[in-house]
């Protein structure tokens, strides 16, 4: 009968704890904050390479407009292509046998005069005028230099027999460097500024070829001299001048370096 009594409670136990078992207590997992002590630092040197393929760099995509340009250009040059320099030519002055007119030269800036009024009448550029300046100074470097450079190696006669500085048109280049800084600059405000710039350019072009002081494809070539010029001088400006930035919060406190040294510390934060 003891024993009956003794297991009855131990089999009841035995129940219980088959019945429930023993969960674990499961403690909150805690938050671990990022290091940011060294967030500026590189451990493995490696510098981040973009993964963008060559063909889809920006060098590349600005140069595709200018190449064509400047290929059909060369492939016109001295009576070559489908369509030959003497055909343009004598189609031009069948239109227009006798017109003469200066206006090429007028308009060889009216880009430019674009440019500032539409600064002056307010409207916001991509790039502040300091930045622009330089960017055209670069742009007008790089344009003078190229195709000054192909005039005297390339010594073709002009139409009108007066000099051998034909190829490219200079005035042509000029007028499409800075339609192309006017499209640049306002297009994200309107496309027609530009639309009306590169009208001027290419107004510059046929007067040139009307004139008899160029064939068609000095004018071709010139517009990608000129475009090809304004988009290197974009390229290359990688830094913004302006103003210096202003030192806010500057403290200058006493300090004691090594061995007792009597020294100074700076510190400023940035505006």
């Amino acid at each position: 009968m003891l024993k009956r009594l003794i297991h009855y409670p131990l089999l009841l136990l035995l129940s219980g704890v088959v019945a429930h078992p023993i969960s674990a207590q499961v403690m909150p997992s805690q938050t671990v904050l990022p290091d940011t002590t060294h967030k500026f630092e590189n451990p493995t040197a490696v510098a981040a390479v973009s993964q963008k393929p060559w063909y889809a760099g920006k060098l590349v995509k600005a140069s595709i407009v200018p190449a064509v340009l400047i290929g059909y250009g060369a492939y016109t040059f001295n009576g070559g292509g489908f369509y030959t320099n003497q055909q343009a030519n004598r189609d031009i002055h069948r239109v227009f046998p006798t017109f003469r007119t200066r206006a090429d030269d007028l308009l060889l800036f009216a880009p430019y005069l674009e440019l500032g009024a539409v600064l002056f009448s307010g409207v916001e550029s991509r790039d502040d005028r300091l930045n622009i300046g330089l960017v055209v100074l670069k742009s007008e470097l790089i344009m003078f230099s190229t195709t000054y450079a192909v005039k005297f190696l390339s010594k073709e006669t002009r139409p009108d027999g007066s000099d051998n500085l034909s190829f490219p048109s200079g005035h042509t280049a000029q007028a499409f460097l800075a339609a192309s800084i006017v499209h640049t600059e306002f297009r994200d405000k309107s496309q027609w500024y530009g639309i009306g710039a590169y009208t001027l350019a290419t107004s510059v072009a046929a007067l040139r070829m009307i004139n008899s002081k160029h064939w068609q494809s000095d004018v071709v070539a010139g517009a990608g001299f000129g475009i090809l010029s304004a988009h290197l001088g974009y390229l290359t400006h990688r830094n913004r001048w302006g103003r210096k930035p202003m030192l806010v919060g500057l403290n200058v406190a006493p300090a004691y370096f090594g061995g007792g040294t009597p020294g100074l510390t700076v510190s400023w934060r940035a505006h």
